[in-house]
């Protein structure tokens, strides 16, 4: 793949950029649903790919995805035949250590954990999120990967909200761990056609 295949909203990302509606809610006026990639087959196997491309020569050691909608992207570990991991948040898994209580990205505070045993000192780790926001469960991700002595060397997000500045934020924190957001909300203009009857439902996200 060239290289521009893997820039922000470039040539690819506005094609895949056409599959991810956006809807009111739970009060979040656009909320990107990435369910619309999941549909289409066609463009999931291309972000599998894209992704699969830029990280087969990293020499990574293990994939995290992100509760819940980082796990979509399992298919990403299989084309790399590389160890996937779940950070779920508390009291989803057994067995598993928990880092520090953190700020979510709309509202509300939670708390990540990974099976024991998932990451080993000296691991090279690829994290995957559908979305980053504000950087707050981004930043717990890295710093509970990176207490088990592994390094986070990149995290890869679907779409990037470039106004809340979270991918400068965990990048401040740990300037190693590259943020790669692929899609940014400024291409992202498809307006989900909203049946008749349609109510948000309100709830706290």
């Amino acid at each position: 793949m060239a290289t521009d295949d893997y820039t922000q909203d470039g040539p690819l990302a506005r094609e895949i950029a056409q599959v991810i509606p956006y809807f009111p809610f739970k009060g979040i006026p656009r909320f990107y649903d990435v369910g619309g990639l999941l549909a289409s087959p066609t463009h999931f196997q291309k972000v599998v790919d894209i992704m699969a491309a830029r990280y087969g020569d990293l020499k990574i050691d293990a994939i995290g995805g992100f509760d819940a909608r980082g796990f979509l992207f399992t298919p990403v570990a299989l084309a790399l035949n590389k160890p996937f991991f779940m950070l779920r948040k508390k009291g989803k898994m057994p067995n598993t250590i928990y880092g520090e209580q953190y700020t979510k990205e709309y509202a509300g505070s939670d708390c990540l954990g990974i099976p024991r045993g998932a990451v080993k000192p000296g691991d090279r780790v690829l994290l995957i999120d559908d979305l980053v926001a504000t950087g707050g469960t981004l930043t717990a991700g890295v710093e509970l990967v990176e207490a088990q002595g592994a390094t986070v060397v990149e995290c890869a997000c679907m779409v990037e909200l470039k106004f809340l500045e979270g991918a400068k934020k965990v990048q401040s924190k740990y300037p190693h761990a590259n943020v790669w957001g692929f899609i940014s909300e400024d291409i992202l203009l498809n307006e989900a056609k909203l049946p008749d009857g349609y109510e948000d439902d309100g709830e706290a996200h």
